[in-house]
């Protein structure tokens, strides 16, 4: 048997377990199980676009070629704003957290505009929510992008100050991978949208 002194001893190199974290965590399979539902929400509404534009005369539709005065920068400011939370995330796991918190706020700040230029796309419209099929498919999927982008700035705002609490870290990430995916899944499906109901009308 070892007369070893316990202070001579190797100490404990590895930190306690916190939990589930990372891929493994409980709360990023339930991101995914959000991403299936609602991305299978998304293909029902555009799915119905694209029955209604085959099955229907031309005239369904009261705008033949939509303005992209506002659609087109707001895809452009999703788009940045998706990028902007990739940088985040890389600055993160860089050991950065200036540049994680930056790139956050950044993605924020770019959520809102877009907020305010879909708002103006809808001041835009000739048309209202009760007007024709085509108007009430157009401003539930819309409304159903934009709502879902709120919840994602309020989840990014949330996270940002759980980063500045100390409580998000390199061993307790799964927030950052939770809210990344599905800023990203929001910004792909507003390009879903804008695609179908912007850019397919200017290919008939």
């Amino acid at each position: 048997m070892s007369d070893v002194p316990m202070h001579e001893t190797t100490p404990v190199q590895r930190a306690l377990p916190i939990g589930t974290v990372a891929y493994h965590a409980s709360g990023w399979y339930g991101m995914l199980g959000v991403i299936v539902t609602e991305g299978a929400l998304f293909g029902y509404l555009l799915f119905s676009y694209f029955y209604c534009a085959v099955q229907l005369p031309p005239s369904w539709t009261p705008e033949p070629h939509p303005s992209l005065t506002y659609a087109l920068p707001a895809t452009l400011v999703m788009f940045l704003s998706s990028t902007a939370m990739w940088w985040a995330q890389r600055g993160f796991y860089l050991g950065a957290a200036p540049r994680y918190r930056f790139g956050l706020v950044a993605a924020i700040l770019l959520g809102l505009v877009f907020v305010a230029l879909e708002l103006l796309e809808w001041k835009s419209k000739p048309f209202a929510l009760t007007d024709s099929l085509y108007s009430s498919l157009y401003f539930t999927t819309t409304g159903i992008d934009l709502v879902h982008l709120i919840v994602g700035i309020i989840a990014v705002a949330a996270v940002l100050a759980w980063s500045l609490l100390g409580y998000v870290d390199a061993r307790r990430d799964t927030p950052t991978l939770i809210v990344g995916a599905y800023w990203h899944f929001v910004t792909l499906a507003w390009l879903a949208v804008f695609v179908t109901f912007y850019i397919s009308p200017y290919l008939r």
